[in-house]
């Protein structure tokens, strides 16, 4: 009578054990199949969501992280800076300001706008005659488009 032998059970083709090594084809195929169904409905969903995005950027940028600035200058310094100093006073003081008065910088980064465009800030504003015009020129660069953000109805 043959012994026993463990080895030789185990380690034939086609057994149960030497089958669970490794994944079949067919079995990657269905995963990919699965994830290839999943982005395709995730990504509908995501499509468009970038510019919505940096629209909300924009909007906050103007609304509240420059207003904010500016703000506190305003009330360091009894006025807002002049269309000529700009936004740039709000990070280093401008020539010819009153440094007791002066107490920032007020923001630590002058931010562009989210597609890589300078805010544009008028003082005294053309639309906010006691305060301040700022406003992004948003995704076409160019003012007084329809995609103009801005801290004006």
């Amino acid at each position: 009578m043959e012994a026993f032998d463990m080895k030789r059970i185990f380690m034939t083709p086609g057994s149960a054990v030497r089958r669970k090594a490794g994944f079949t084809l067919i079995e990657l195929m269905i995963v990919v199949i699965i994830i290839a169904g999943l982005a395709a409905m995730v990504a509908p969903r995501l499509i468009g969501r970038s510019d919505q995005a940096k629209n909300a950027i924009a909007k906050a940028d103007v609304s509240s992280n420059i207003a904010m600035g500016l703000k506190l200058y305003y009330l360091d310094n009894g006025r807002y800076p002049t269309t000529e100093q700009g936004l740039a006073a709000l990070q280093a003081a401008p020539a010819g300001a009153d440094s007791t008065k002066w107490k920032g910088p007020y923001l630590e980064v002058i931010p562009e706008d989210p597609w890589g465009n300078p805010y544009k800030y008028k003082f005294p504003g053309e639309f906010n005659k006691t305060s301040y015009d700022l406003f992004s020129s948003g995704a076409d660069g160019a003012d007084a488009t329809e995609d103009d953000i801005k801290n004006w109805k």
